[in-house]
């Protein structure tokens, strides 16, 4: 999942453009503070090097010990010194330009001043300041003072351009070790924060499925932290919602029936007797009449007693079995067998259908294709389901011709909302002025055959109420080889 305003993107920018502002203030604080920090410093590291050379002279060590101990001091603190004595003579010095510092040391000592010269500190016996060479443009850290009251002059000096350098050094540094580190860091915090943001991306998938009714995925990270509380809490949820959805797809389907039910059901009544005084007077009139001629003994040899006795069986089964089915299609069209709505797998279902009609199959001597066995679940009343499949499955057999072949097949629409399914079987076409007729309750096209298999015009229409209550579409088409009848569900995959 792309997302322009990612929390990773942000976090990454947040934290990046942070160490980046960190990085640009210590830049800014060495321009303004580093210069004067280390003039401090320079300053305190010249005074302490006057007082070990003052220490020095006057500890009482002899030439060469005092030579060792100024060539450490000035080692340590990279100072320039010169001592002389109160006629002027040197002492000790490190510097090759002795004279020039002698020349300075006088000036100091006649208090001479001019505009190149900065006091810094001032005190009885040594003077801090800042003074400019004007030969080479360079400025210096001094501090000149006297020992023993005039007895030794001492000057010591320091070159101040190498601290301008430091700083100028030390903000390059910054400015290369900061590139790196914002390239580093970026590359770093966009692991580190896709690491939090990719259970929050499971999260937002698995919100987006559950909002298309999509209750199979869970999350399965096994984290103890925050995210992990919600998507244990997320995986409850869907548990319910899916529970919840169910119960409302029941009661609102029973809600559009109960709607429809006291519109239709005068009508229905009517022609539910209609139908059944018409299907029932053809029945009862065989057996009348067989009847009667058992009773009169129109044929007294023991043969034609049992065809009379085997016809009168055979209507009373017929009947029997058009008024069962007769009440069970009543039942669904006045909304009085409550659909169980939930979800299961129609391929499984289609294969136990297949295989419960097996021996009518044989009896046929037809072959039926269906080949999926990939699960397909849809939301619907699996008992009436079954019932639809079944008669479309019995229809198909019953007009089955040529080559004697029935098929099967399952497929999900375009937007996979639906689900339609085709049983198609060869054989005769039906005339397209019958199609839509045959929905009708006791509608038969070919009412020959529809006796010869004993068929009452009702199968049809429990599918087209099945499919009427669950608010889905079902329907017949004609092919160049055959029929092929349809149905759809809903499918939430």
């Amino acid at each position: 999942m792309k997302l322009k305003h990612s929390i990773q993107r942000k976090w990454t920018a947040i934290i990046v453009s942070m160490i980046a502002v960190a990085l640009l203030a210590c830049v800014i604080i060495n321009n303004t503070f580093l210069e004067n920090f280390y003039l401090k410093d320079k300053q305190a590291n010249i005074e302490k090097a006057y007082y070990a050379l003052e220490e020095c002279l006057l500890g009482g060590l002899g030439s060469e010990e005092v030579l060792v101990k100024l060539g450490e001091m000035s080692d340590r603190y990279v100072i320039d010194y010169l001592v002389v004595d109160s006629q002027g003579r040197e002492m000790y010095s490190n510097s090759r330009e002795y004279d020039r510092l002698v020349d300075v040391l006088l000036g100091h000592i006649i208090g001479f001043r001019d505009d190149n010269m900065e006091i810094l500190k001032e005190t009885d016996n040594y003077t801090v300041l800042i003074n400019k060479d004007n030969r080479f443009n360079t400025n210096y850290f001094e501090i000149w003072g006297n020992l023993q009251k005039g007895n030794y002059y001492v000057l010591l000096r320091s070159p101040i351009e190498t601290i301008k350098d430091s700083v100028a050094i030390s903000n390059r540094f910054f400015a290369y070790v900061g590139i790196a580190v914002i390239v580093i860091s970026s590359i770093v915090m966009w692991f580190i924060t896709r690491r939090f943001t990719k259970p929050v991306l499971e999260l937002a998938a698995l919100s987006e499925q559950m909002s298309n009714l999509d209750f199979n995925a869970k999350y399965i990270r096994n984290d103890n932290d925050e995210i992990g509380v919600l998507g244990n809490s997320m995986n409850r949820l869907s548990e319910r919602l899916e529970k919840t959805i169910s119960e409302l797809k029941a009661a609102n389907n029973e809600l559009q029936r109960d709607i429809e039910q006291k519109i239709q059901i005068d009508e229905m009544r009517k022609e539910f007797l209609a139908n059944v005084s018409h299907e029932l007077k053809t029945p009862i009139a065989l057996i009348q009449g067989y009847a009667e001629g058992l009773h009169e003994s129109i044929n007294d040899d023991p043969e034609s007693r049992d065809f009379y006795c085997e016809v009168i069986i055979d209507e009373a089964e017929k009947m029997s079995n058009m008024v069962k089915r007769m009440l069970d299609l009543n039942q669904i069209e006045f909304g009085q067998e409550q659909l169980q709505i939930e979800r299961f797998d129609i391929v499984m279902l289609i294969k136990s259908v297949i295989n419960a009609t097996d021996i009518k199959i044989k009896q046929k001597e037809a072959t039926v294709i269906f080949d999926m066995d990939e699960p397909v679940y849809v939301w619907a009343d699996e008992y009436q389901i079954e019932e639809v499949v079944t008669n479309y499955i019995s229809n198909a057999l019953n007009h089955i011709d040529f080559e004697k072949k029935i098929t099967v097949t399952v497929e999900k629409l375009q937007d996979e909302s639906l689900v339609r399914v085709y049983v198609h079987n060869t054989g005769k076409n039906i005339p397209e002025e019958d199609i839509d007729k045959l929905w009708i309750k006791f509608y038969k096209v070919d009412k020959a055959r529809t006796r010869e298999y004993g068929g009452n015009g009702i199968g049809l229409s429990i599918v087209k109420a099945v499919m009427d209550a669950h608010n889905r579409q079902c329907g017949v088409f004609n092919t160049e080889d055959g029929v092929t009848f349809w149905f759809e569900a809903d499918c939430k995959n």
